[in-house]
C-alpha cells in the first residue's frame, strides 16, 4: 500500500489533531527507516527522542519478546519483577538514595504524578512557577504548566495557579517564588521550543531559590533524560539535586513508559489511593527500559553521545549558509537555528533527500537521533546539508 493510500485511510478515520503525516513508515533497522513506497531515510528524530537504541536493536527485541512471552500485564494490583527492577535502577541513576518511583505510561502522565506529589508534600501551598515557552505535556495538569499560550489558552481555565517567567532569567525566577509557591517546574533544556539551553548556573540558581523559599524544584527530563545529552539526566551537568524528576521518551526505547521520581520527603508524599495507572509499570515496557539502560551502560553510549555530539555540533557550526544562523544543544540533542520561517522548509527538503529531521517552529530544526548514531551517519547529514539548504533557497527564490 502506497503512502498516498495510507494518507487517505488516515484522513478518513483519525482525528485531525496531527494533520496528515507526510510519510507512512513500515520498517526500520538501526538508524534507518523505510516508508511504504520503499524509500529509506536516516532517522534523526528517533520518534521525538524516543528510539534510544534505534530500530530493531537485538537487546530490545530479546527483552520485549522474552517478557511478552512470559507475562505481558499485571496491573497495579500485583508486583511484577521488571517494574521493581526498573524502579531500583532509576533510583541509582538519579543519584538520590531513598528516592521512590511512580511508573507511568509517558511524559505527561509522569508530570501529572509530579504535580500531585508536590501538592501532597507542600500543602497548603498551591502556587506553581514555570517557564515561558516550556512544554510539559497536553493533559490538563501538564498543559497548565506549559508556557505556550497557543497550546494552553483554548483549554483554560485550569485548576492550577501558575506564574510564567522568562526561561534562563534567574532574577525573574527569584522574584516569582515566594512563601506560597509549592514548586518550580523547569526543563533543563527547552526541548519543544527548539533545544534552548539556559545560561550556565541557571539550574543551580533555581535550586538555591527553591531551597530558600521552601519550594520544590521539579525537573522535567522527559526529553533530555536517559543519555540524550551524554549524562543520564541533563541536570547532572550542573550537579544539582532536584526534589522531583520526571522521565519518559528515551527510557523505553520505543515502548511506552514514564516515571516520576521523588527525592527526600517527596519520596513519601503520596499515600495509598492518591494516584494510580492501569498500565504504569507494565512488565513489557519495563523490560524494554531495563534493556535500554543496560545497553547504554555496556556499549558506553554516554561517552559516545558526548563525543559524537560535540564533534557534530562543531561540524554543523562550520557550514556557512544565510539560512542557518547557528547550531545549539548538547550531545545528540541539537537544533539548527534557521532564518525566520525556513525551518519547516528545511525539514521538507531534508526528507526529500533521505533525512528525517523535525522543525519545532519557524526557526529551529531539531536533531534527536538514536543514541547509537554512528559518526559516518552523522557526517552523511552534514555533507548533505548544503544541498538541502540550496533546495530551500531555490524554492524560496
Amino acid at each position: 500500500m502506497s503512502t498516498a493510500e495510507h494518507q487517505q485511510r488516515w484522513e478518513a478515520t483519525l482525528m485531525r489533531n496531527y494533520g496528515t503525516p507526510p510519510l507512512a513508515l513500515v520498517g526500520g533497522r538501526g538508524c534507518t527507516v523505510t516508508d511504504s513506497d520503499g524509500n529509506e531515510y536516516l532517522d534523526l528524530i528517533a520518534g521525538i527522542a524516543v528510539s534510544s537504541l534505534g530500530h530493531g536493536h537485538p537487546a530490545l527485541v530479546k527483552a520485549v519478546s522474552d517478557q511478552v512471552a512470559t507475562l505481558a500485564h499485571t496491573s497495579n494490583l500485583f508486583i511484577n519483577p521488571p517494574a521493581l527492577a526498573l524502579a531500583e535502577r532509576l533510583v541509582v541513576l538519579v543519584g538520590a538514595p531513598g528516592a521512590r518511583v511512580f511508573l507511568a505510561n509517558d511524559g505527561a502522565a509522569a508530570n501529572e504524578a509530579a504535580i500531585k506529589t508536590v501538592l501532597r508534600a507542600q500543602s497548603p501551598r498551591r502556587k506553581f512557577v514555570a517557564a515561558e515557552n516550556s512544554f510539559h505535556g497536553r493533559t490538563l495538569g501538564a498543559l497548565a504548566l506549559t508556557g505556550k499560550p497557543a497550546l494552553r489558552e483554548p483549554f483554560a481555565p485550569f485548576g492550577i495557579d501558575v506564574t510564567f517567567v522568562p526561561y534562563g532569567d534567574s532574577d525573574a525566577l527569584a522574584a516569582a517564588v515566594d512563601a506560597e509557591t509549592a514548586a518550580v517546574f523547569l526543563e533543563p533544556t527547552l526541548g519543544e521550543a527548539g533545544v534552548i539551553q539556559p545560561p550556565a548556573g541557571y539550574l543551580s540558581a533555581a535550586r538555591d531559590v527553591c531551597s530558600t523559599a521552601g519550594a520544590a524544584l521539579v525537573l522535567d527530563e522527559v526529553q533530555g533524560g536517559i543519555g540524550r545529552t551524554g549524562k543520564w539526566f541533563a541536570h547532572q551537568h550542573e550537579g544539582v539535586v532536584p526534589d522531583v524528576v520526571t522521565v519518559a521518551k528515551g527510557l523505553g526505547g520505543g515502548l511506552p513508559v514514564g516515571a516520576c521520581i521523588g527525592v527526600g520527603r517527596f519520596a513519601d508524599a503520596l499515600v495509598k489511593g492518591d494516584h494510580g495507572s492501569t498500565f504504569g509499570g507494565n512488565p513489557v515496557s519495563c523490560a524494554a527500559a531495563l534493556a535500554v539502560i543496560e545497553t547504554i551502560e555496556t556499549e558506553d553510549l554516554l561517552t559516545h553521545v558526548e563525543r559524537l555530539g560535540a564533534a557534530w555540533l562543531q561540524d554543523l557550526s562550520s557550514l556557512g549558509s544565510p539560512l542557518v544562523k547557528g547550531v545549539r544543544g548538547r550531545g545528540l540533542w541539537l537544533a539548527l537555528v534557521t532564518a525566520d520561517g525556513a525551518a519547516p522548509q528545511v525539514e521538507a527538503a531534508a526528507r526529500n533527500r533521505g533525512f528525517l529531521v523535525n522543525a519545532t517552529g519557524p526557526t529551529a530544526v531539531r536533531l534527536a537521533p538514536p543514541l547509537v548514531l554512528s559518526e559516518t551517519e552523522a557526517k552523511s547529514f552534514t555533507a548533505a546539508l548544503p544541498e538541502i539548504l540550496d533546495d530551500v533557497a531555490r524554492l524560496s527564490a
